[in-house]
């Protein structure tokens, strides 16, 4: 399978940009990368709407989800909605950003729709991470119906890292105490 490519500008690694290290406690490839945050509408196990999407982590510096597009993910009658799809997309891009060890935030995020995704298709997708500029982290994916099916939609991201004080700093105080207090009942980093 191809490389995923970043879409424009915005998104592309300048030439100063090198690709990092795996982190060396990354989530081994092949195994399911756990859910952030329980009520997480893309990724949350807890959330009864959302779309559950389930990570697995790839070789070097790459993961692959998937998910069914179900009848609370359609915009048009019968089809899932764009913004739904780019949901996917920014979960998979930002998701990378802990298999390299750097917190981050979508800064920039550029897609490409190539056609419709109807209500009961699994979608999979691909990500990679494309570089790494100081504390710009460039990644891209593509989304397609089925594991070997037509590409349906393309993505590419900037995030920019942060400190974890930043998600205790700007998120809503109980669902940051209760995100963390599950983080350390999985075994995982505050």
């Amino acid at each position: 399978m191809d490389q995923p490519q970043p879409l424009g500008p915005g998104t592309t690694p300048g030439p100063e940009a090198t690709l990092p290290e795996r982190k060396a406690d990354a989530a081994p490839p092949g195994s399911e990368i756990p859910s952030h945050y329980g009520l997480c509408f893309v990724c949350g196990t807890d959330h009864p709407a959302g779309l559950q999407l389930r990570i697995e982590a790839g070789e070097g510096l790459t993961a692959r989800a998937s998910f069914e597009v179900g009848q609370w993910h359609q915009g048009a009658p019968g089809i899932a909605h764009g913004g739904v799809l780019i949901s996917a997309l920014d979960e998979i891009l930002g998701l990378l950003n802990w298999i390299i060890g750097k917190p981050a935030v979508t800064a920039h995020l550029e897609t490409a729709f190539l056609r419709p995704v109807p209500v009961g298709s699994r979608m999979v997708l691909d990500a990679a991470v494309t570089g790494v500029s100081g504390r710009k982290i460039y990644s891209a994916a593509v989304g397609r119906l089925g594991e070997d099916g037509p590409v349906a939609v393309k993505a590419s991201g900037l995030f920019i890292q942060v400190q974890p004080a930043h998600f205790r700093e700007h998120g809503r105080a109980e669902d940051v105490v209760a995100a963390r207090e599950a983080r350390l009942l999985q075994g995982g980093v505050a």
